[in-house]
């Protein structure tokens, strides 16, 4: 059985654009970058010549500014589910509103960890990560904490939903302790007792 080596089409051996200069840049891209091939990147059309190809990276006028995609800020939730049996969930968005929609299945998505127990709630929600790595770090701590900790013998007035809140406050207090957090807002939804 032969496998045929795809080779690349270098855009050095196609002829010079109508404006007579090289694609000596096209060539190193699609060196670079094998996917691209033969692209044209001076644009023919008068629309697509008219476009920015820079990106201001600042400005007195607030409606350019407003054309600069802001960056997205991350959070890091727990949700509480409301069936039988009680459980938790600490995951990460950008969009919680979108991402809780996802977990009580009104919307595709979700995690397959949380598609029993819904409808789901939000215990609390902390933000200010200014990254998906910032994010993730602390939600992998959250739930390596949670796991590692003891947990405490109930008492008997306190309710599961309220034991596994506490559990899982007393592994962000962890987690608060081994990382940087000053910079983060938590909003707890829910007040355990």
């Amino acid at each position: 059985e032969k496998k045929y080596k795809k080779s690349p089409i270098y855009v050095s051996n196609l002829p010079e654009d109508e404006d007579g200069e090289s694609r000596e840049t096209m060539r190193l891209i699609s060196r670079t970058f094998p996917s691209v091939r033969n692209h044209n990147l001076t644009p023919k059309s008068p629309e697509l010549k008219s476009l920015p190809t820079q990106v201001p990276i600042s400005s007195s006028s607030s409606q350019e500014n407003s054309k600069i995609p802001k960056p997205k800020s991350w959070s890091v939730y727990l949700i509480l589910s409301t069936n039988e049996p009680i459980k938790t969930y600490v995951g990460i968005t950008t969009d919680f509103t979108r991402r809780l929609k996802q977990h009580n299945g009104e919307i595709k998505g979700g995690a397959k960890a949380s598609s029993a127990g819904g409808p789901w709630l939000c215990a609390c929600i902390i933000t200010g990560f200014t990254c998906l790595s910032q994010a993730s770090s602390f939600e992998s701590k959250w739930k390596i904490f949670s796991r590692k900790l003891p947990r405490r013998k109930k008492e008997e007035e306190m309710n599961q939903s309220d034991a596994l809140l506490q559990h899982r406050k007393r592994a962000l207090d962890k987690v608060r302790d081994s990382l940087e957090c000053s910079h983060l807002e938590t909003d707890w939804q829910i007040v355990t007792r």
